[in-house]
């Protein structure tokens, strides 16, 4: 079993945390927004509203304990490249951050982001190659010279 923080549940995040805990992770979501945290506190560990800008609030609730901290915010770019240098400055060891751009991409990766996903792009890739390759059910592309092939 591994942690989890989530920060931002919204669609993404909200569906991202309750899969977590589905399969028997700890997940804290947090969000500034009491009605998603509502929605969301039976399916996850622990649900908090909070300024999830405000580094005090981030580092009360332990988040610098947890495995890994997912970003999931993305309404607002500056937020979400705030929270994630909050995240690693706060020592977490592993964080993953939702990018809406390219650009944004680039910045969460210099500001420390070990993981940063572009679902769209992502997922639009995936499901033209799928649909282009009518033999093969799943491809996942490790880099850039291996996949796993279905």
């Amino acid at each position: 079993m591994k942690s989890f923080v989530v920060v931002g549940v919204g669609r993404f995040g909200s569906n991202l945390a309750r899969t977590l805990a589905s399969l028997g992770n700890e997940v804290l979501a947090i969000d500034d927004r009491e009605d998603r945290i509502q929605e969301i506190s039976d399916d996850v560990t622990q649900a908090v509203v909070g300024d999830v800008k405000n580094e005090g609030v981030l580092a009360s609730l332990g988040v610098r304990n947890y495995d890994v901290g997912i970003v999931a915010l993305s309404e607002d770019v500056g937020t979400s490249v705030l929270v994630t240098t909050i995240l690693k400055e706060l020592g977490m060891k592993f964080v993953v951050a939702r990018a809406t751009s390219d650009m944004h991409m680039k910045v969460l990766q210099k500001v420390g982001a070990d993981r940063v996903v572009y679902i769209e792009k992502d997922m639009g890739t995936r499901l033209g190659q799928n649909l282009s390759m009518a033999n093969i059910i799943e491809c996942i592309d490790l880099s850039d010279k291996l996949s796993i092939v279905e």
